[in-house]
C-alpha cells in the first residue's frame, strides 16, 4: 500500500515504531492543498492535517507499507475518531501517483488550537531527514507553538 505522510509521520523513526513495514518510496507534492495544524488531538493541542487551498502545495513523502500492518497506522492516527482515510493523487515530478493518506474531519478541526514544540520538532525533523524544499520548512518554522506543560508527556516523545 502506498500511503502519503506529511506530518509528523515523515520521521521515519516514528513511522517505523508504527508500522515496521514502512519503505520511503520518493518524495511528493499534494498539489492544490494546505498543511494546516489545526486537527484537535486528545492531549488538547493542534495536530497536522490538510486542507484543499488552490495554488499551494503540500510537501510529503510517499511510504509503501504492508497491507497486514495498515491497521496499526489506523488505529496510531485515530482513524474513525477525528481522522479519516482519503484517496489522493499526488506527483513525483509529472508522474502521478494513487495513494492514501489521513485527512482531519471537518468536526475535529479548531484553529484556535495552540501547536506543541514537541510535535512541530517532530515534524520539522522529518521534513529535513528527507530534504523537503527549506521554503517549505521555512514555513512550518514559523508556526507559533508553545511548551507542552504535561513533562512526562513532552518527554515521552
Amino acid at each position: 500500500m502506498l500511503y502519503f505522510a506529511y506530518g509528523s509521520n515523515l520521521l521515519t523513526s516514528r513511522l517505523k515504531k508504527r508500522v515496521p513495514s514502512a519503505s520511503k518510496l520518493n518524495n511528493a507534492l499534494l498539489p492544490d492543498y494546505s498543511l494546516t495544524f489545526n486537527k484537535k488531538s486528545k492531549d488538547g493541542s493542534g495536530k497536522c492535517s490538510i486542507i484543499p487551498n488552490a495554488g499551494s502545495v503540500v510537501h510529503g513523502v510517499i511510504f509503501e507499507i504492508d497491507e497486514n500492518e495498515k491497521y496499526r497506522l489506523d488505529r496510531a492516527e485515530g482513524l474513525g475518531f477525528g481522522y479519516n482515510e482519503e484517496e489522493i493523487t499526488v506527483y513525483v515530478g509529472e508522474k502521478p501517483i494513487d495513494t492514501f493518506t489521513y485527512i482531519a474531519s471537518k468536526s475535529h478541526t479548531d484553529n484556535s488550537l495552540s501547536l506543541y514544540h514537541w510535535y512541530k520538532t517532530l515534524v520539522l525533523e522529518g521534513a529535513r531527514e528527507h530534504s523537503l524544499p527549506e521554503d517549505y520548512i521555512g514555513k512550518i518554522q514559523k508556526v507559533s507553538s508553545v511548551i507542552d506543560q504535561d513533562e512526562e508527556r513532552r518527554n515521552s516523545v
